[in-house]
């Protein structure tokens, strides 16, 4: 039994491996950064890693290194991860069908959930002879172990860096708009990007750039539950 769920999953980790390419890719890059200037902040190896392997969340990884080397406020670190990690409220609420009735792996899969891995795993679908919890499970799990790496390789090389870092986090914004690149090359996805891309605009004329992030997702889900509606209507 232990040996077909091992030839199954398998089978699904060498299918799921092509899709993770582009994130691996990036996530090296974007964790070597982190590691780096966690280094730099006087951060060893076991600090940089635990945070990546625990905290997993990206840009509020690099945000939290602000919060880390000024005074400790609670409340402000609280409404700002609630800001910078908004987002994931709506990729959980659109992945409910891709994950129902995968079992304990849900868990997991929950806790690695990032704009990534909800870019490759809600516009790909698991071959027909592919156990689709274990293609899921092997996207998600690649994806955390990237990120975790290359951590751990910025934190190694962050002893020897010299150079200036300034700007280096930019790098996160970067991978940010080649995966809406990537999902604007499909003709369905256009329509919502440029709804994305409005609400963005109107958030930031009314709400400032410091205190769009809120706005503009509560205003994007409004406007595409009355997308919905209408379609249901009609």
């Amino acid at each position: 039994m232990n040996e077909t769920k091992n030839k199954s999953f398998q089978k699904a980790f060498s299918a799921a491996f092509p899709h993770t390419i582009p994130v691996l890719t990036g996530f090296l890059v974007l964790g070597m950064a982190y590691g780096v200037l966690m280094q730099t902040k006087g951060y060893g190896t076991l600090w940089s890693v635990l945070m990546s392997a625990i905290a997993f969340c990206g840009s509020m990884q690099f945000v939290a290194i602000t919060l880390l080397t000024a005074a400790f406020n609670p409340l402000q670190a609280f409404l700002l991860s609630v800001m910078v990690n908004a987002r994931h409220l709506f990729y959980g609420i659109s992945m409910l069908e891709k994950y129902k009735g995968l079992g304990k792996v849900r868990a997991f899969l929950i806790y690695t959930l990032c704009d990534e891995t909800f870019s490759i795993s809600s516009s790909v679908t698991p071959p027909e002879d592919i156990d689709r919890k274990y293609f899921y499970l092997s996207i998600s799990l690649l994806d955390y172990l990237y990120w975790v790496l290359g951590t751990f390789l910025g934190s190694v090389l962050g002893n020897f860096v010299t150079f200036n870092t300034k700007g280096l986090d930019f790098v996160l914004t970067a991978l940010f708009v080649v995966l809406f690149l990537e999902q604007m090359k499909k003709i369905e996805n256009r329509i919502f990007g440029l709804i994305g891309i409005a609400c963005t605009v109107v958030a930031l004329v009314f709400f400032g750039a410091s205190n769009l992030v809120i706005p503009a997702m509560i205003l994007i889900l409004l406007v595409l539950l009355g997308m919905g509606r209408k379609k249901i209507c009609c």
